[in-house]
């Protein structure tokens, strides 16, 4: 029997698992992927308070070293669901099932797909979600990124390191990414913005993609873009599938919690990138995780009691 089981490794997460060992709490940490979560799809982070420009698997590489300092441990784990069981809680994976005082789900959230012709046919040649990953695949190429919010710019501009052009395509008339980065893109040379499209297919040869095609959301009409490589950032959605018979998820999958990161059932928190919340940064997950943490002492003390 665990005290706390933190579902998910990324900063949230792992921030969770140093509060609550800290606390001396037995924590045990179920991860799916490498400890860091979206961190390690990440270039450069500008903006966590004290660590100047750092990229984002070596951020994830120290919070991860951090997080075990306590005792807290970490295990490989494909959580499929969770059973509620009053004062305990049995975590079901996919070979295994731990019982634990209480749960703290990070299990954060996913790149939306834009569900046109074409983006699962090419993912993996051409098609990508994740340009720290895949940039290096595309020097000296034409790439359209689709989107318009902070991800779509940041990553956008992160990519005229290796690509000879930048496309941004973007379905309004305006992006909705922080000025800092909009202004950044609209400098860069490298970067050309086309406005009021959306991406209608996405199309190629037998080996790669070569064109999208776009239309006009005022006057429908259709175009074609010729680009080696299509990187897509239009949103996020929640990984909470497993959770969704709990009844802790609204309808569009998110976790509302209160300021305690409490859910609607005793035991069971939502922290970071999952939860119903105005913004999804590493500092506000890490914030989340604090919090959390340190609640969840609470909680079980007064199981003892």
């Amino acid at each position: 029997m665990h005290d706390v089981i933190v579902i998910g490794a990324g900063p949230g997460g792992m921030t969770a698992a140093l509060y609550a060992s800290r606390a001396d709490l037995d924590v045990l940490v179920l991860e799916r992927g490498i400890p860091g979560g979206q961190m390690n799809n990440t270039a450069d982070v500008e903006n966590y308070p004290g660590a100047g420009i750092v990229t984002g698997p070596d951020l994830a590489r120290k919070i991860y070293e951090d997080s075990t300092n306590f005792g807290a441990t970490h295990a490989y784990g494909n959580v499929t669901g969770i059973e509620d069981h009053g004062d305990y809680k049995v975590v079901l994976t996919d070979d295994k099932q731990y019982e634990t005082k209480a749960v703290i789900i990070a299990s954060g959230c996913d790149h939306r797909q834009l569900g046109v012709p074409g983006e699962e046919d090419y993912s993996g040649r051409g098609v990508s979600y994740c340009a720290v990953c895949d940039g290096a695949f595309f020097r000296n190429k034409h790439l359209a990124v689709i989107g318009g919010g902070d991800s779509a710019v940041e990553e956008g501009s992160y990519l005229t390191q290796m690509a000879s052009k930048v496309t941004i395509v973007h379905r309004r008339d305006q992006l909705r990414a922080q000025k800092v980065l909009q202004d950044r893109a609209f400098k860069n040379e490298k970067i050309d913005l086309v406005w009021n499209k959306t991406v209608e297919e996405i199309a190629g040869d037998d080996m790669k993609v070569t064109k999208v095609v776009l239309k006009d959301t005022q006057t429908g009409e259709l175009s074609e873009l010729a680009v080696d490589g299509v990187f897509i950032y239009v949103g996020l959605d929640p990984l909470t599938e497993p959770f969704k018979t709990l009844g802790i998820t609204n309808e569009q999958g998110w976790i509302p919690t209160n300021e305690k990161m409490e859910t609607s059932i005793p035991g069971i928190y939502a922290i970071g990138d999952v939860r119903e919340t105005v913004l999804r940064q590493i500092t506000t997950a890490v914030g989340d995780g604090s919090i959390a943490g340190q609640e969840v002492f609470k909680y079980i003390e007064t199981l003892t009691d």
